[in-house]
């Protein structure tokens, strides 16, 4: 066993310690980074490379300061996000609801598909659907400064000249678009007040806006983008927004028929937790 390896079981008992919940991942990742290596090269790390900063890394991460800010990157779906300080760090389970929009989008008799994401925070979901789905067109929204540099950042990067920013909130977004959009997607704020967030990377480092949502129940953004969606899509397009597990039913309700809603559909995660809500606009 070489040092490191000595030195990342060690890492890896103090974060366990800490409570963070992939210890053993974390350090690797960490000590990946350190040393521009991947995890599956740790073991060619000669002893002599050994880079003292790994324990500065773990210091930070020991401190539940999120993996993503110490290495610089997430990982969605097939993309490495630049993520760091005020953008929200997407999660695996949002890319369960960035599935079903690509296969929803596959499925469509529609050569060039045109998709609106609403909060785009990282760009995550609006980059994996130009990634994933030949010949889309994606606007992605973001009225907060501080994630739209991230998102432009990575647009940049990844956005093969499909992906297009613009700095609009989404209650109001896109007017031009009325009417003419294929799908609407949106992972919004919707954290009611005064609730607190059981993780501290969650709490302590993800940005405010992209957590708390408006009203008392927290569903305020939820519900703008329930209008947005309406105004934005054609007859036949289709809207996803996420929630928390405990929300399903009131994301469920609204989108009433009544609105023009069809097929809306309470949709769940990995974990199969209530996670999305899916609806598509009548045709009537």
């Amino acid at each position: 066993m070489t040092f490191l390896l000595d030195e990342i079981a060690l890492a890896t008992a103090r974060l366990a310690e800490a409570g963070v919940p992939s210890p053993r991942t974390d350090a690797e990742e960490i000590a990946a980074f350190v040393h521009g290596v991947r995890r599956s090269e740790l073991h060619t790390v000669k002893d002599a490379d050994f880079d003292a900063l790994f324990w500065e890394g773990i210091a930070r991460r020991e401190a539940r300061e999120p993996l993503q800010h110490i290495t610089g990157h997430a990982y969605f779906r097939y993309l490495e996000l630049a993520v760091g300080p005020g953008v929200f760090v997407p999660r695996p389970e949002t890319e369960v609801m960035a599935g079903w929009a690509i296969e929803t989008l596959r499925a469509m008799d529609v050569t060039a598909p045109l998709v609106v994401d609403l909060g785009t925070g990282s760009g995550a979901i609006a980059l994996s659907i130009a990634q994933e789905v030949a010949l889309a067109e994606v606007h992605a929204v973001e009225v907060d400064p501080g994630a739209y540099s991230w998102a432009k950042r990575n647009i940049s990067e990844h956005g093969q000249g499909r992906v297009h920013l613009h700095p609009e909130d989404l209650a109001e977004a896109l007017p031009e678009l009325n009417g003419t959009v294929d799908l609407v997607i949106s992972n919004p704020p919707y954290i009611p007040p005064g609730a607190v967030p059981r993780d501290p990377e969650v709490r302590e480092y993800d940005p405010t806006r992209a957590l708390y949502g408006s009203g008392d129940d927290g569903l305020g953004e939820v519900r703008a983008v329930e209008r947005t969606a309406r105004r934005l899509l054609r007859p036949g397009g289709w809207v996803a927004v996420e929630h928390a597990d405990e929300q399903g039913r009131a994301v469920y309700l609204t989108f009433p028929e009544d609105n023009g809603w069809r097929d809306v559909r309470l949709r769940q995660d990995l974990t199969r937790r209530d996670r999305f809500v899916t609806a598509r606009l009548g045709q009537d």
